[in-house]
């Protein structure tokens, strides 16, 4: 399916039992930006009396890529799309007509946000997930730090530090999916979900064997070293010393793995690592709910998100494409402890929260 410029970006239709719900910005990797996330919401309204809503994403490239990050960057007040896009991400973990998200080819960042959350996750042969905010500045969001903290051992701070990627097997075994079809078989899998019947029963009828995923072998090492360093400094206590040590334990390893793995560690953003460290165990220690999850994201991201890295990572990345940001400091050490403590504060007078029916709250 290919979009048309006088399409909308977001592709509403009843097919049988279903409503079908496609990203429709293929030249982006379907890019999520404020527009998108009203159609979302629209469509949400229009699929009551279905058996199942399915996501899906337009053209060959990937189911969605992220967030449109250069609106994010340069498009004024960032809590407005934030809020627009957490709350989304809420609705589809609490949608009462069960969500199939069809995550196939490449789902990054906000992408994982619509299909991680979803009653049913279905990847391919072709899924590439990944959660890359250290790259940008900024950190992983959309309720992904509740994905990276039930992932196994210590694979969601490896994941979320050096921003990696995973395939299928990757992501049904770090529990960002559950199930593995051939992408041949997509428009059949629609179809049979369209003649009704139960959503989980027919995705199951669908199902591959699920190969060995690779980033479990990571656990191997890198569980170790975490352990160490962040059972010895608490991370939500003293988020840059804990992650300073989690560095320190990488680079002084007799293992080269470990080391390389550190001195990729090294490129990304300084202050995304120690967020992102102190707030996966914050999630884990308290056992936060999505909602809670996605709230604290909605306190803390617009924070990052209009400090100079933020700026400085987009146009690493997206604009001059150089790959070689500055950032401020350049080293997890050198991080000034009061302004760490401000990004990761309780709401400010003033500072709104999403109003999500937190747990226990």
């Amino acid at each position: 399916m290919n979009a048309d410029v006088s399409e909308p970006l977001i592709l509403t239709d009843r097919e049988g039992a279903i409503t079908r719900v496609t990203l429709n910005r293929p030249r982006a990797i379907n890019a999520l930006n404020t527009e998108m996330f009203e159609g979302i919401a629209a469509a949400f309204d229009a699929a009551a009396g279905s058996t199942a809503i399915v996501f899906d994403g337009a053209g060959e490239r990937g189911f969605c890529g992220g967030g449109d990050i250069k609106q994010i960057a340069f498009g004024g007040d960032p809590r407005i799309l934030f809020g627009a896009e957490y709350v989304i991400n809420y609705r589809v973990s609490a949608s009462p007509v069960p969500i199939v998200a069809v995550m196939d080819g490449i789902t990054m960042g906000g992408g994982i946000g619509l299909g991680g959350h979803a009653a049913f996750r279905v990847v391919t042969e072709r899924s590439r997930l990944a959660m890359p905010e250290a790259r940008i500045g900024i950190m992983p969001d959309i309720g992904g730090h509740y994905l990276l903290a039930r992932a196994p051992g210590r694979l969601g701070e490896y994941l979320a530090i050096t921003a990696g990627e995973m395939g299928p097997a990757d992501a049904i075994a770090l529990g960002f999916a559950d199930t593995l079809i051939d992408s041949a078989r997509i428009d059949e899998l629609r179809a049979a979900l369209a003649a009704g019947g139960d959503p989980a029963t027919t995705i199951a009828g669908f199902a591959v064997t699920v190969p060995e995923a690779p980033l479990l072998a990571v656990r191997e090492w890198f569980d170790p070293i975490a352990d160490a360093a962040l059972g010895e400094v608490d991370a939500v206590a003293d988020p840059i010393g804990a992650t300073a040590a989690l560095l320190a334990g990488l680079e002084s390893s007799d293992l080269a793995v470990a080391r390389e793995t550190a001195e990729l560690v090294r490129g990304m953003c300084p202050l995304s690592l120690v967020a992102t460290v102190s707030q996966i165990a914050r999630t884990r220690a308290e056992d936060l709910d999505v909602a809670a999850v996605l709230e604290d994201d909605f306190r803390v991201v617009p924070r990052l998100a209009v400090h100079p890295n933020f700026a400085e990572g987009v146009r690493a990345q997206l604009v001059d494409k150089d790959r070689n940001p500055t950032w401020i400091p350049q080293r997890v050490e050198e991080l000034d402890p009061a302004e760490v403590a401000e990004i990761l504060a309780p709401l400010a007078p003033g500072e709104a929260s999403l109003g999500l029916p937190v747990r226990g709250a």
